[in-house]
Order: C-alpha cells, then structure tokens, then sequence
C-alpha cells in the first residue's frame, strides 16, 4: 500500500522502489512526447554500474531486455545497457489505453496493459524486463501508472435528445435526461456541470451524482405549459468538465410537450341546411358534419351521434357515420316521407360535454331525372377553368352546350347565369345546341375571374346548372400614365450640380412585365438633365443660370416592358428661381450731363440708366447720392437726377458725383458710376466797368493834342464766358463843343483824337460810353459817363465840378458797335475749339488793358493835390432807351496831364 501511494503521490518523471520481489513502479502523464524518462532499472535496482562499488575496468557488462514486445512495449524504449527506460514515438493516450485492456493483467513475461477494477483511475502498464548476464540474472516486473490529464471534452451520445413532459406538469417536476454526456477523463477532468442555452424562462437543469460519482442531469420545469400555446421547446444542452480550463460539449434537446385531454370538440357552425332530391339513389350523400378538438390522439378523438330529441323515422331515413360524421340517405324516399327534417347531432370527445350542429334536410320530391348539360369547350380550358385574354374580339366562341332530357319526355330550355360580358345563345339550325361566346370587351385590370352557370331547365321546373370559371389573361393593352400630364417644377439658380428635381411616378394597369415602367427623357431635353431609367428620378447635372434661361420645357416618357411596348409622354416645365448673384450694373461708368447754368431748382438733369439682370425684388434698384447730397438729389424710380437749387456757373463751373444703385436681394448687392455736370454759360451778367470808376470824374485834354492820339479808355469784365464775355465799346451819346471829335475802338475801348482841336473846341465834353457783351439770344450792356475837359489846364475846379453836376442833355444813338466777329462764327462752325481761343485772347487783351489803365490811373492821382477818398465807386448803367442822368453819380476826379 505504501508504494501505491508513492506511485501517485511521487514526481513527475520518475519514481522507483525496489522490493525482493523484484518489481519497480512508475509513473507518467499520458500524452508526453518522445523521450521522456521515466526511470533507470540499473540505478533503481541497485545494480553495479560505473562510479559505483566496481572500478570502471572491472565493471560487469549489464544487458536490460524485454521478455517480449507486446502491447505495452510499443509505448516505452528501454537502452539495453544503461537499463534508461523512455518513452517512445508511440503517444500513450490513457483513455484508449486502458479501455483496449480493460482488466487485463498479464505477468508472464510479456508487456501488457492493465485497468484495475477496484479503482476507476488506476491504469497500469505492465513491462518484464530481463537482466544479464547470469550473475546478475533477473526478472523485473516493471509498473508504470498513466496518470489522466484533461485532453477530452464532453461529448453526448446522441447529436439530439428529445424529452416528453405533459402539459400538466406542475412546476418543479424533475425529469431525469437520459443521455448524460460522457467524458473519458477521470476525477474533475471528467463531466461537473450542465446548463441550458434558452431556458425559454420555464426550464432549468440541476445535476446528482451517485454514490459512483456519476453525474445525471435533470430538467425541472419553472412555469405552467400548455400544448395548444407551443407544443414543442428546442435549446441546447451543455456539458462542461473541471479542467483548466474547462472544456465543453453540446446537443440538441427538445421538450416536446405531451397532450392532455383539456379541450372538448366544436363545430364551426350551428346549423347547416341542405337540400335532397326525392329520386335520390341509396346512399346519396347528404352532408358531412366536423367537430374539432384541440388535442392530439385519443384525445382529439370525436365520435358523431344523433340527439335524443331525433325522432325515429328520421334516424331511419338519414344514416350517421360516428367516425366521419358524413350523412347518406339509407332508404328511398317515398309519398309519405315528411319534407323537412331536423337533425340534431352531437360530437363526443372522451370526458367533455358534447358539441351540438343542427342539419335541416330539406327533401324535394322528384319523380323524373333532372336535365343534363354537356360542355364541349372551345377555348383552352383546363381543370375547370376556361382561360381567354383580354384582347379577345367580341363574339369569340368559348364552348358548345348540349341540353337534353335523360327521359326525354321534356322540353329542356337553357340560359346564362351570372355576371359578365359572355351571352348563350342557340346555335341553329340544331335543336338544344347553345354556343357560348364573348359579348362584350374583356378587361383584365376591370375583373380577372368569372364564374358563370349554364343552368338548363325542364317544364316541370327541374333546375341543372354547369358553372365554369373563366379566367381573363392579362394582355399589353394599357400605356402608362403619369400622375401629372404637366410636372412644373422649380429650383433655385446656382444649385450644387446633380440636384435633385422631382421623382416622377406613373403607373400601367397591366401586370406583371407590362406592368414594369421605365423612364426615359424626350429628345427636346437639355443634356445636363438626367432621367434614372428605374427609379424616375429626375436631376440637373450643372448650376442653371436664371439670367441665361429662366424657364425649361421638354417632354419625358413612360414606357412598359410588354411587346409591343406601350409608352406616354408627359411635359415638364422648370421654373429656375432667381438668386441675388448680380450686382446692379450701370450702362455707363462715367455720365457726364451739360446744363444751363441758372437751371431751375428741382429741374432734371438727366436720366441714369441702370439694370439689374436678376428679377423680382432681387432686380429692385435703388439709387442714392453718395456725394454732393445737399445739393443734387436723385429720383430711385426714374433714375432723373435733379439740383434742389438753381446753380451759378460763376461759382462753380462743374460737380463730380458719385451714385450708388442697391438692388432688393438680401443680402445686397451694390455698384456706382461717377457723374460729372457741367454747367453751361447763359448771359446772365452784363460787363463791369472798372474805368473810369466814376461818372463824376473827368479828364484835361490839352488842345495840343495831336490827332490820333490815344486820351483815355474804358476797361470793362464780364463774369461769362465765350461769345457771352465778349464786350464791344461804342458812344451812345455825346455833348460838348465838337462832341464828334472824339471817337472809341470797338474792342479795346480806347478813346482817341479824331481832328485837331481849334480855340473854339474848349471846354467840357461829355461821352456816353455803352459797354455791350455779345450774350444770346439777348446781349447785356452798362453804361459810363466819359468826362474830357479841353484846356491848357484846370484853373477853377469849382466850376467843372458844377458842370458835371449838371445833368446833360444828350441824345442817345442806337448804333450797334462795329466789331467784325464773322470769321470767329466761321471758325466755330469749323472747329469747336475757337470760342476758348477768342474767349481766352479777349481776356489776356482785358488784363493787358487794365494794367495800363491802372497804372495810368496811379499817375494822375500823384499829379493831383486834392485826394478824394471815394471817387472810387463802381458805375454801370443798363440801357433802357432813354437815359435818366440824375441815376449818375457826379463827383469830381482829380485831372492830371498825360
């Protein structure tokens, strides 16, 4: 016992006793792989061996053989001289092992494999072992112990286990699975636990173990069951063994659900009522009564039977099968058999109260054979059921009926029963020949299926009816059809490209094939357009510009799969919706706008014209001032610029604006032009005078003078410009001794001596001068007082002073100054540059005129003692015919020699 215990107790590779006995125990994992040690004979015998007891050169040559190579032998390798036992290429595997040599023991110098029956888990191989040479003789019994290691996993024997529990289990019912899953592992190695995949929350498994420790599942049930719910429960069933780790195996189970007699039979109906001839043969079928139970086998099992309350006659008459519940009529129907007869009949099923039916048989007493009908069809019938297609012309034949009499002794008439477009008519010249024929169109999408009776009747009012079935087949009779002849549509501009439009839907009522639409574009749409020929989806492939084109038409087909195939059109209309993508564009950057100066406040000035290529509000402009607002407005609606004030050349020649137009998108978009104005000169100002400065002043005009000589000038401005600045001199009026001695240049206004001066030509003379512009269409004018005293020089100033107070009588002269302008009117027909020429040489000449002026002004008054402070006062005088003198100012000015 002790080296039984050291067996399985010891370490892995090796562990030996010796005994006088002469047998060594061992033992080893099953599965080890060649080579493994598993002990030494020699050492574990005690046998001379080098290092030991003898020296080297004296040691005894030891042989270790098998007494014979038997079954064991092949799992082991002994080395002859060392006496090392291995393990071989032969893998023990201790389940087939031991199973091969269940209880077999041998001893008698042979290997062999031995399976104790006292103990589940001791397998032995068995090995003899001999040693020489003669001294060293022996016979060893050589144990080796295979210990189990967990290389199997559960299995059961059967892929499917099929258990019984009856619906009225009650819950914790135990029921013992026949099946257990085997595993050839021993000890926890072997099969430990059981569970179930979908326990369908009624089930659960619990597992007990004998007193040999094998381990049974059971299946307890968790809730009520019931057979007519669910009759049958499949899961999976797992086994699980105690190695590490753990392996596992399966199989199907299934829970049938036994029946138990808790339902009773019923009958679908309560009252059934038939009809039976009175020359019905023995054994007519009447009718047929069904009660149903909802349990299985002998359960379920219904028996038929007549109530009590059935009189005699009628059990006699009617015959009841108990197991079919069919009724036949079991004797003849005679004068005195009643008409009517009630039936009452239960279904019996075990241990339940009956069901109960009522059959009402009503007899009809008949003493001829009905009418007979006999189809000959035309069309293709087939089981009863005559098929046409829907194209079929009108009076199409169908069948042939013959009607005649069984006895013939009746005359037999025929007719149609039943709805649609079939008539019956004779077929003449035969007599009780009807043909049967299309009356009216077939339409399969209107009805499919036709049940129509040919009822034949006798003049003793004996029916007969054929009814046939006729079913229509679908032809490719209808087009397709849009659900809207015109799709209008509508899509913003700028969209992404292929945006979706529209999912175009149109139906055939034709089936099947036929009935299958596809679509496709019409050859007027535009190539970015995008049909999808299953679906009907409609798309754009490129941005749409609503400036380019707003408005899109083209056509779209339907067309069906039959053959021929049938097609429809519809039209489609885009709308392309405007986006605010375009700025407010003027037709011109720069407008430049010539107006009269003096133009009427609020006047229009001109018109600017602006456009906006989007549409709606989104093309709405308005137009603002941006500049020069408080001067200049702008009418938005009209685009009329206008000035709130009257404008003066004179004081500013010409404006710049600048105008913003703003369109109504959101957000805006804007743009501007600049706009110049240029005011145009009208004569509005008539010449200044600036010499002399005074009417009242005068001038010391030596007699000496010579003709010719140059005596003073008048030097006049005008605020115009062009022919409207140009000024002409000319005395208007004279008075003095020889007024006409003196004369003006028409252009420079310089005043000369025409004749020499005689004794008799002193004293004062006084000039009317008229300084006259050339304005359009009316010249301006004003008007000087030239004074010119003759003398060798001024002894009494008093006295001229007094003269000139004085107001002079002079007669005006209506000439008009003679200054040749004709070749300067030529030369602005010619060129439009002339007028700034002549303009800007008159006023260099102007300039030229008024330096010598002033500076012969500043001479005169260095030459004069007495200096007045306010003879430097402007004169101009408008023209109006007649001059009023007393509006001249006269005051002295001082005289100096020139």
């Amino acid at each position: 016992h002790l080296l039984l215990f050291l067996l399985f107790v010891g370490p892995f590779n090796c562990f030996a006793s010796y005994s006088r006995a002469t047998e060594l125990f061992y033992s080893l994992n099953e599965g080890l792989p060649a080579g493994v040690l598993i002990g030494s004979l020699a050492r574990d015998l005690r046998l001379p061996t080098a290092g030991g007891q003898y020296p080297a050169a004296l040691q005894p040559p030891l042989s270790f053989t098998l007494a014979s190579h038997g079954l064991g032998g092949q799992y082991v390798q002994l080395d002859n001289h060392s006496g090392e036992l291995h393990t071989s290429a032969v893998e023990i595997d201790r389940e087939a092992l031991c199973v091969e040599s269940s209880g077999d023991t041998n001893f008698g110098g042979s290997a062999a494999v031995s399976s104790s029956s006292s103990s589940s888990e001791s397998c032995l191989l068995l090995l003899d072992v001999l040693v020489l040479p003669q001294e060293y003789f022996r016979l060893v019994k050589v144990k080796i112990a295979i210990r189990d290691v967990n290389d199997n996993a559960p299995h059961f024997p059967v892929p499917h286990i099929y258990l019984s529990v009856p619906e009225n289990a009650p819950v914790n019912t135990r029921l013992a699975i026949e099946h257990p899953a085997l595993d050839p592992d021993m000890g926890t190695n072997g099969v430990q636990t059981y569970r179930l995949r979908d326990n369908y929350g009624v089930f659960t498994l619990d597992v007990e173990e004998n007193e040999s420790g094998e381990r049974t599942p059971y299946l307890i049930v968790m809730g009520a069951l019931d057979r007519e719910t669910q009759e049958e429960y499949v899961t999976v069933i797992v086994a699980e063994d105690g190695g590490t780790p753990p392996l596992v195996g399966s199989a199907t189970l299934t829970i049938g659900i036994s029946d138990i007699n808790d339902n009773c039979p019923q009958f679908n109906d309560l009252q059934v009522n038939v009809t039976v001839y009175g020359n019905s043969s023995l054994g007519t079928h009447v009718a047929t009564v069904h009660a149903v139970d909802m349990d299985l086998g002998s359960n379920a099992h219904v028996t038929y039977s007549y109530s009590q309350k059935v009189p005699q006659p009628s059990r006699d008459l009617f015959h009841l099968n108990e197991s079919t519940g069919a009724i036949t009529l079991s004797t003849k129907v005679n004068g005195d058999t009643p008409r009517l007869h009630r039936l009452i009949i239960l279904g019996n099923g075990p241990g339940c109260i009956p069901a109960v039916i009522t059959v009402l048989v009503t007899i009809i007493k008949v003493i001829m054979r009905p009418p007979e009908v006999v189809p000959r069809f035309i069309a293709n019938e087939v089981e009863g059921v005559v098929y046409l297609k829907e194209m079929e012309p009108i009076n199409t034949p169908i069948a042939f009926f013959t009607i005649k009499d069984p006895d013939e002794k009746y005359k037999v008439s025929c007719y149609l029963d039943g709805d649609g477009p079939f008539r019956l008519s004779p077929y003449k010249p035969y007599n009780n020949e009807y043909l049967l024929e299309i009356a009216k169109p077939l339409d399969y999408e209107t009805q499919q299926l036709y049940e129509i009776s040919v009822v034949a009747w006798n003049s003793e009012g004996f029916r007969v009816n054929k009814v046939i079935k006729v079913q229509v087949l679908d032809d490719n009779d209808n087009s397709p059809v849009f659900s809207e002849q015109l799709i209008e549509l509508s899509i913003e501009e700028n969209n992404v490209p292929n945006a979706f439009l529209t999912k175009l839907h149109a139906t055939d009522a034709d089936s099947g094939e036929r009935g299958q639409v596809s679509y496709f574009l019409g050859p007027d749409a535009p190539s970015y357009f995008a049909l999808d020929k299953t679906t009907g989806v409609l798309t754009v492939s490129t941005q749409l510009d609503r400036e380019e084109k707003e408005k899109y038409r083209y056509t779209v087909k339907a067309v069906d799969s039959g053959f021929p195939p049938r097609e429809s059109v519809a039209t489609v209309t885009i709308t392309v919706l405007d986006k605010n993508d375009n700025s407010p564009r003027f037709i011109n950057k720069d407008f430049s706008f010539f107006v009269p100066e003096n133009f009427p406040g609020f006047g229009e000035i001109g018109v600017i014209s602006v456009t906006d290529a989007d549409a709606g509000q989104n093309g709405w402009v308005a137009l603002s001032v941006l500049n020069g607002s408080d001067i200049f407005v702008i009418d938005t609606g009209k685009g009329v610029l206008r000035a709130k004030v009257s404008l003066d050349r004179e004081q500013q020649s010409s404006y710049i604006l600048w105008i913003e137009a703003v369109d109504g998108g959101d957000p805006a978009l804007s743009s501007t032009a600049k706009i110049t104005v240029l005011l145009l000169d009208i004569n509005d100002n008539p010449p200044l005078v600036l010499f002399p400065q005074s009417n009242m002043s005068y001038l010391l005009v030596l007699p000496s003078t010579l003709p010719g000589s140059p005596i003073t000038e008048v030097y006049a401005v005008d605020k115009d410009t062009g022919m409207n600045a140009v000024i002409a001199y000319s005395i208007i009026g004279r008075r003095g001794p020889r007024p006409e001695s003196f004369r003006i240049d028409p252009k420079t206004g310089n005043i000369t001596l025409e004749e020499s001066l005689m004794q008799n030509d002193y004293g004062l003379y006084r000039l009317l001068v008229k300084v006259s512009d050339h304005g359009y269409p009316e010249p301006l004018h004003s008007t000087v007082m030239v004074n010119l005293f003759v003398n060798d020089t001024v002894s009494n100033e008093s006295y001229i002073e007094s003269l000139l107070r004085k107001e002079p009588d002079i007669s005006i002269e209506e000439k008009q100054p003679q200054i040749s302008i004709e070749p300067t009117h030529k030369k602005m027909k010619s060129a439009s540059c002339m007028p700034t020429l002549v303009a800007l040489s008159i006023i260099n000449l102007g300039s030229i005129a008024l330096v010598t002026g002033m500076g012969i002004y500043i001479c005169l008054r260095k030459g004069k003692k007495h200096h007045r402070a306010d003879e430097n006062l402007e004169v101009q005088i408008p023209l109006n015919g007649r001059i009023n003198l007393h509006m001249l100012e006269k005051k002295p000015m001082e005289i100096s020699n020139i």
